[in-house]
């Protein structure tokens, strides 16, 4: 069992930091590469939503980076001795388009810093708060939740995720068809080092899942994308919750249903069913 001490890890609330950053062309093309598209955004059109977790990703030096392949705990972020590192979540507002080429500044606040007790044991939640500017235009209010974790016991099995939606509820629907190439590109784009996407003997015999984890900010970018094709429009909100985490193992679903406000239900299931991301999405305008 680990030993939680939860005045140290508050007493990061408050911390902030800025970083600058662009929105570069290349690194755009790239991602629409990644995602198979046919065709890129130029310079001066909008960025994709969800796009923008391509940047203020800083490449730390090797020295400083912890075993599980993430920049050593204890800067920006509280040093959290649990494990397990994942993206728990997240809040979006999209108030103004980045267009590809931006100079872009990005303001971040520790809001919260939340133990809890789970099945599984401790957990704790952090809560980082965003305000993404293109140039002088505000375009992002963000909040993004990381959860950290205790590692499974040796044998333990993955908990059953919650049920889906039925099938006939979507009315929009995509297969997405998981690979290592896909991820480590994934990786590399977002500087992610974090080894349970693209180092299989590390997440199976460290960590202990079934195979290489999916992205949980790409499967939120999926649903966003496809959420904009259901909407025939750009997003003005957009909230997600990681449930239970995917594979590189199968092919899994992202679907979308319309709901009572105007806006989206959507989410993501496993090969078997099961409930992996839910989300929420509202269109531009937003009501009121």
């Amino acid at each position: 069992m680990t030993t939680l001490d939860v005045a140290l890890l508050r007493s990061w609330i408050g911390r902030r930091e800025t970083l600058e950053d662009r929105c570069d062309p290349r690194k755009v093309a790239d991602l629409a590469a990644t995602l198979d598209r046919d065709a890129a955004p130029r310079v001066g059109e909008a960025l994709p939503p969800g796009w923008h977790w391509m940047f203020f990703n800083p490449m730390v030096r090797a020295r400083d980076l912890g075993p599980d392949g993430h920049p050593r705990r204890g800067g920006f972020l509280p040093p959290v001795p649990l494990p397990r590192r994942m993206w728990a979540g997240g809040r979006l507002s999209f108030r103004a388009p980045i267009p590809v080429g931006a100079e872009l500044r990005r303001y971040s606040e520790i809001a919260a810093v939340d133990p809890k007790q789970g099945r599984s044991g401790d957990m704790v939640f952090v809560l980082l708060r965003h305000r993404i500017f293109a140039g002088d235009v505000f375009a992002i209010e963000e909040e993004h939740d990381i959860v950290y974790r205790e590692a499974p016991a040796p044998g333990a099995p993955a908990p059953a995720g919650a049920p889906a939606p039925a099938r006939d509820a979507a009315r929009w629907q995509r297969t997405i068809t998981p690979d290592p190439v896909l991820l480590f590109r994934y990786s590399a784009l977002t500087a992610n080092g974090h080894r349970i996407h693209y180092d299989y003997p590390y997440v199976t015999q460290v960590e202990g899942y079934p195979g290489l984890v999916f992205h949980g900010p790409l499967t939120a970018t999926l649903l966003m994308g496809l959420a904009e094709e259901a909407l025939g429009g750009p997003l003005g909100r957009f909230a997600f919750r990681n449930r239970a985490p995917l594979f590189d193992t199968a092919a899994f679903t992202i679907a979308a249903a319309p709901a009572a406000d105007g806006g989206l239900r959507l989410w993501a299931t496993g090969p078997t069913g099961a409930l992996a991301t839910e989300a929420e999405a509202m269109p531009l305008p937003l009501p009121g």
